[in-house]
């Protein structure tokens, strides 16, 4: 046909596809919010980049814990059931340390709820036979404090005790190392409150462990 225009070919030509180790980590993100599932490369990329992250978090919140690993599993099944809700892409580091700090409590509390109690009326067994339980004094020293892992025990359970905007706050402080304006950042508030929740958490938790220092 005479009048017919010619047909542009550049129009059907498909940008190449970017690799992506290539991409930004909100480009990424916005990749795993496209389609029904998330895209798995995509996907896996974020998991090469932040699982460090993941565990070094899981680490400090629990450095005696045998199934860290499965707690780290379970931090990336959720954020992969659940990076179509994220609002802001690019603050999924915080995000994802928001929800390891969370499952991190969410198991503490599993396990305190099904730790059978011990009795101090009953015997300890031992290879050598049985004995009493000997219970240590109300105020141990420095000395005995620092070469143990009791007093460790007690700032985890202290910081599990906090109320939850205290926890988060001290935990992206002293755990993960944020300054003050990347927390107010993730948090959706000012850097003044974030100050005033660090210090009234120290403050809490100076006063609970002031026993075992």
């Amino acid at each position: 046909m005479e009048n017919s225009l010619p047909f542009n070919w550049s129009f059907a030509k498909r940008a190449p596809k970017v690799p992506v180790n290539q991409l930004s980590n909100p480009e990424l993100v916005l990749l795993c919010q496209k389609g029904f599932n998330p895209d798995r490369d995509a996907f896996a990329e974020l998991m090469r980049r932040h699982q460090s992250h993941v565990d070094r978090l899981l680490y400090h919140l629990a450095p005696d814990w045998q199934d860290r690993s499965d707690l780290a599993q379970e931090v990336w099944i959720r954020v992969y059931r659940y990076v179509k809700r994220l609002k802001e892409p690019e603050k999924f580091r915080s995000w994802v340390g928001r929800i390891a700090t969370n499952l991190f409590y969410d198991e503490l509390r599993r396990k305190r709820r099904t730790r059978a109690p011990l009795s101090l009326d009953a015997t300890i067994q031992t290879k050598d036979g049985e004995m009493e339980w000997e219970l240590a004094a109300a105020t141990p020293g420095p000395d005995e404090n620092l070469v143990t892992c009791e007093f460790y025990e007690h700032l985890r359970a202290a910081i599990a005790d906090l109320p939850e905007a205290f926890r988060n706050t001290i935990i992206l402080r002293e755990i993960e190392g944020l300054a003050y304006e990347e927390i107010a950042e993730a948090m959706d508030i000012s850097v003044g409150t974030v100050k005033s929740r660090i210090a009234r958490a120290r403050a809490r938790l100076q006063k609970q462990l002031d026993p075992y220092l």
